[in-house]
Order: C-alpha cells, then structure tokens, then sequence
C-alpha cells in the first residue's frame, strides 16, 4: 500500500546542509580524479572501467541505505510529520531514489552513442576522452541543477504533471518506434557558432581546450567535442528530468539520483563502448520506461490516492531493463 501524502521529507530551509554536504563530497570526487590524472592522460582499460563503474554503483547503493537510515533518524523528529510511519517514509524515500537512480541510468546508456558519434566526428585520441567527459559531467551537473530547480517550482502547479506525463508517454512511444538518428555535430548551432566567434585551431594541443598563438586565443578540436556534449545532455535532461520527478516529488532525491547517475556514466562508457551497437533492444525498454512514467505523472497517481506504490514502479523499471537486456543479449547469441 503506497504511504499516505505527507509535507517535504527534505524542504530546503531544513535540508540545506545536506544539500551542501553532497555537493561537497561530489566536487571532493571529481577534484580528487581529476588531480590523479593530470599530467598521465592514458587510455582507460577495460579493468579500469568495471573499477569505475563498481565503485560508483556501489556508492550510489551506500547513499540509498544511508537514507534510509537517516530517515529513520530524523522522520520521527520532525514535527509535520506526525502521524506517519517514519520506518515507511524512511523506506518510501530509499526506493524513490533508487528508482530515480535507475530510470537515469537506463536513460544516459543513450548518451553512450552520442559519446561515441562525437569522439569519431572530431576524432578525439582515446587518451583524451576521459578528460572530455570529466569536464562534460562537470557542467551537466550545474545544467541538471538548474533544471530540477525549475522542475521543482513547475510541479507546484496542478496541470503541470499532466502535461509532463503526456510529453514522458510521446516521448517513450517515439524512442521506441520511432526511427533511430543521432545528432550531426556539424549541423549543430551552438557549434558553428563558436566556430564564428573563436578561430579554432586545426589539431590538438595536448590536453588543452584553448591555446594561445600569435597574440590570440584558439579553441581546439577538444573544445568542439565538450561544446556538443553539453548541448546534447540538454537535450537528454528535457526527458530525463521530468521522468524522475514523476517517481518522487523531493528535490533531493531527484538531485542526488540523478547526479549519481551521471557521475557513474564517464566508466560506463569505456565499458560498453565497444558494445553499445550490441543492445538492439535498448530502445524498445527506455521507450517502456519513459511511457510508464509518463502515465503514471499524468494517470496513475491520481488512481493511487496520489502516490503509485513505488515498490511497483521499482519493480516495473527493473523488469523492462532486465528484459530489453536478455532479449539484446539472446539476439545477439542468435546471429552467431
């Protein structure tokens, strides 16, 4: 049975220090990666990868129990809560996280094409593309705070959820059977602007995004490639935004899934990168996913009391990846 509507488990006026606290611990990480490669740019290996990518997962599962404990901490402390469960708050927020968690995760696989139509187009050394997708990361993060801010204040009004759930089911049905196409990067506005405005120089210089040559500043190939990768998780946010809050309406749940999932996607490309061509049926479960968030925004909530048990939405999400997932790998195991 889903828990009653209760007030904000994590208003800001109260949970402004967790806010800051993850924010400090997140930008501690990248600080961290980021000093212990400078000056060693490398090819990220595979054992390198499955590292990254276990240590991020992990982390994220260790954020999940954490709050719930900290739920069962705080819940019973608080005075607008009176009258609730606090162990089934404290539940309910866990696994509206790890839902949020989920959906993002399987919706950034996406971007994992994009990742590699942009490395190709600019020919980006492979030594280099982590370096990109830090700096890539770094400034999805900021657009997806902006973002979710925004979301946050749209829910406030009633048609808003309607008309989200609608465009999440639209989309859905479009990732699912419509025709498969990638972004052209030399189509791009922001790009072809930038060309207009900076000269940009004709090969790499190391590392470097900008350089300085006879008494000017160049962008390099490097700077184009980052340029379009934040355009493209723009473009990836309109949808993925909107389907976590139709999972929870906390701003911090979807704040943290989602930087989670974003932050866990740099070594997860250099995992799968040489595989993504081999999910042929990726796009039939993201197109499941977006359509069920997208009914459950607009239709099942109000069906529900106003809440759809989320344990079900976990367990449906879950379905549809493991699914597409097993269907991808059979067909695959078929064509040998």
């Amino acid at each position: 049975m889903a828990v009653a509507l209760h007030p904000e488990l994590f208003p800001m006026a109260r949970a402004w220090w967790l806010y800051g606290l993850f924010c400090l611990l997140i930008l501690a990480s990248l600080y961290l990666d980021l000093r212990g490669r400078e000056g060693r740019e490398h090819v990220i290996g595979h054992r390198e990868a499955i590292h990254g990518v276990v240590f991020w997962i992990g982390l994220a599962l260790l954020f999940c129990g954490g709050l719930y404990c900290f739920g069962l901490w705080e819940f019973p402390l608080d005075p607008s809560l009176a009258g609730y469960d606090p162990r089934a708050l404290a539940k309910q927020s866990s696994l509206e996280f790890l839902s949020g968690y989920l959906i993002e995760k399987s919706l950034s696989i996406d971007n994992l094409f994009i990742f590699l139509v942009v490395f190709d187009f600019f020919a980006v050394p492979e030594k280099y593309r982590h370096r990109v997708l830090f700096y890539g990361i770094l400034g999805a993060i900021l657009f997806r705070a902006l973002f979710i801010v925004l979301g946050s204040l749209l829910m406030q009004i009633s048609w808003v959820p309607l008309i989200f759930g609608v465009f999440l089911a639209f989309t859905g049905l479009k990732v699912a059977f419509g025709p498969e196409s990638h972004p052209d990067p030399s189509k791009n506005m922001l790009v072809r602007l930038l060309q207009r405005i900076l000269p940009i120089a004709p090969a790499f210089h190391n590392q470097r995004f900008l350089v300085r040559e006879g008494g000017r500043w160049l962008g390099t190939p490097l700077l184009l490639a980052l340029l379009f990768l934040e355009f493209t998780d723009i473009v990836f946010a309109v949808d993925s935004v909107p389907a976590i809050f139709a999972i929870t309406k906390e701003p911090f749940l979807v704040f943290t899934s989602n930087i989670f999932a974003i932050l866990g996607l740099r070594s997860l490309f250099f995992l799968l990168a040489g595989m993504a061509s081999k999910f042929h049926y990726l796009k039939y479960g993201l197109g499941f996913i977006l359509c069920f968030v997208g009914l459950k925004m607009s239709w099942l909530d109000a069906q529900f009391g106003g809440h759809f048990p989320t344990t079900w939405s976990l367990a449906i999400i879950l379905t549809a990846l493991i699914s597409s997932g097993v269907f991808s790998a059979l067909l695959q195991k078929n064509k040998r």
